[in-house]
């Protein structure tokens, strides 16, 4: 039986629409939770987890979480929920799709 991965997008946009900065915060937050990755993935320190990924989606800078980071690591995904809030950044969850899908 396969389990659905569930996401959790970050959308570089606050609740009143205006564009969070610095422009590269979504590489800066996949840089934090690069090491974090699953059980024999390859990567070096110089590449994102595949659980944490920038993009840009409908020409918005964002990073889609895999929900399976949970589970590894749950401060992790404790911080990056806390860093939408403490940011008031918009965010989607609960996304069956892929959202890497629709850029």
């Amino acid at each position: 039986m396969t389990s659905e991965v569930r996401y959790f997008i970050i959308f570089g946009l606050t609740q009143s629409g205006t564009a969070f900065r610095p422009s590269d915060w979504a590489e800066r937050l996949a840089g934090v939770l690069a090491p974090y990755r699953p059980a024999g993935t390859l990567g070096g320190h110089l590449s994102y987890s595949p659980y944490a990924v920038p993009t840009v989606i409908d020409g918005v800078r964002s990073i889609v979480i895999d929900e399976r980071l949970r589970e590894l690591e749950p401060l992790a995904w404790k911080f990056v929920h806390d860093f939408a809030k403490d940011n008031n950044l918009k965010t989607e969850s609960d996304l069956a799709t892929d959202p890497l899908k629709r850029h």
